[in-house]
């Protein structure tokens, strides 16, 4: 008699966990459920100063994020969610003064601004300028941290784009 239950209830309790199942999602991702399509367009750089492989390591780095996080299929026109934009911003400046008056701290500043649309939810559209930077030694010149520093940048960048799209924190 035992032979005969213990298997059915293991079956009950097995099948029971399945159906009470919660999908939790910890990106915290918050599309439309009629979101399928995503459309980035080049980011064209517009920056007095210009950095030749940024435009590209942005627009790829975005592309790249929605692959990655997302299940969106990326579509060259009319996506369901749509960025565009320029880099408007790409510049150094001393932040920070010894007491002989020289700079102890240089920062690379680039900033971006992006044009985003929802067609399943317009609310969430916006237009928004994205800057971010990173502080390097005066000792160094830029043309030895550039690459580095750009790259660091344009990751904090990413983020701060698709989080502020798509990501409800």
């Amino acid at each position: 008699m035992l032979k005969k239950i213990l298997p059915i209830g293991i079956v009950f309790v097995i099948l029971t966990l399945q159906n009470c199942s919660v999908k939790y999602s910890f990106t915290g991702i918050n599309l439309d459920p009629k979101d399928k399509t995503v459309t980035i367009k080049y980011i064209q750089n517009r920056a007095a100063l210009v950095n030749p492989t940024l435009s590209q390591k942005l627009t790829d780095g975005i592309k790249d994020r929605f692959m990655a996080q997302t299940s969106l299929e990326q579509v060259d026109f009319n996506g369901d969610l749509n960025f565009e934009g320029e880099i408007t911003g790409y510049k150094t400046a001393p932040v920070s003064i010894t007491s002989d008056q020289q700079a102890a701290y240089n920062r690379l500043t680039i900033t971006v601004k992006i044009k985003y649309t929802s067609v399943n939810a317009p609310k969430n559209n916006f237009e928004t300028s994205f800057s971010r930077y990173a502080d390097f030694e005066s000792s160094k010149l830029l043309t030895d941290v550039e690459d580095e520093l750009a790259e660091q940048i344009v990751e904090e960048l990413i983020d701060d784009i698709f989080n502020k799209s798509v990501v409800n924190w």
